[in-house]
């Protein structure tokens, strides 16, 4: 093995994502790390899915039956998991999981699987969205400086810049692009260092965008907005072969209102 595939993919409910084909495209792209949001299942439904004996699982569900839920699965072992963010609070579960994946040289790969609340706009949700986007901020710092090849991937539920979103105008106070929101993706990358790997290799935009309603003809007209991530460390981004955004054929084929970003590296 001399690269390692990740995929991060929010699957909006692992059960329907199967029902709807996922695993035809697990099947095709075969990933050798997926961190997946939104599963919304137990940890035994996961397993039903992924077999522990192709994947290592490391798994978060939410406290509130049927919401959030993240996971990460990997063909690589796993030396070390370490589950959410400790905030106490029921919405903040099934959001944060990390794991250290164990590389054929000897070396290790840190992963993160992240499910950043959606929010809305003046109401006590967006006070619980900013007050993980602190806590979240404060783990970066710490992974950031840690030294380590770090990825944190995931549907952050928030697009950085106009490029981001198909009708940046008509969003601007609304949650996912508020100014409050995307200061945090600027310390981020400007403070912190992380690499957007999908800006990167994806060109000036607009788009490629991650995420479609379901609902009209926002899928078919490309009316989307580009929320979900993989963010790498300056050593790790370098290190970076390509990054594909798996939008799907046509509506019908989709499994998500989300598509996959897959981003191969030389590891």
């Amino acid at each position: 093995m001399d690269s390692v595939l990740v995929a991060t993919a929010n699957v909006n409910g692992i059960r329907a994502a199967y029902k709807r084909g996922m695993g035809d495209w697990v099947a095709a792209r075969r990933p050798d790390v997926m961190l997946l949001q939104e599963v919304r299942a137990p940890d035994e439904i996961l397993s039903d899915f992924l077999s522990t004996e192709e994947w290592d699982l490391a798994h978060e569900a939410c406290e509130i039956k049927g919401r959030a839920g993240v996971a990460i699965a990997s063909r690589l072992p796993m030396s070390a998991i370490r589950i959410g963010l400790g905030t106490g609070v029921p919405v903040d579960t099934g959001r944060w999981v990390e794991a250290d994946l164990e590389l054929p040289d000897g070396g290790s790969l840190t992963v993160v699987s992240a499910y950043i609340h959606s929010g809305q706009a003046g109401t006590p949700k967006m006070d619980e969205k900013f007050a993980f986007l602190d806590v979240v901020t404060k783990r970066l710092a710490e992974l950031a400086g840690s030294g380590q090849d770090v990825v944190v991937a995931g549907d952050l539920n928030i697009a950085h810049r106009e490029v981001d979103l198909k009708n940046w105008r008509t969003n601007r106070k609304n949650a996912g692009f508020l100014p409050e929101e995307r200061v945090y993706l600027d310390r981020w990358f400007d403070e912190l260092g992380w690499h957007d790997l999908g800006r990167e290799h994806g060109g000036e935009g607009p788009g490629p965008y991650t995420w479609w309603t379901w609902r009209g003809q926002a899928f078919d007209n490309d009316a989307g907005w580009r929320i979900d991530y993989q963010l790498a460390t300056p050593g790790l981004a370098e290190k970076v072969r390509s990054v594909e955004i798996d939008k799907a054929p046509t509506y019908d084929e989709r499994w998500s209102d989300h598509s996959p970003v897959l981003v191969d590296y030389a590891v």
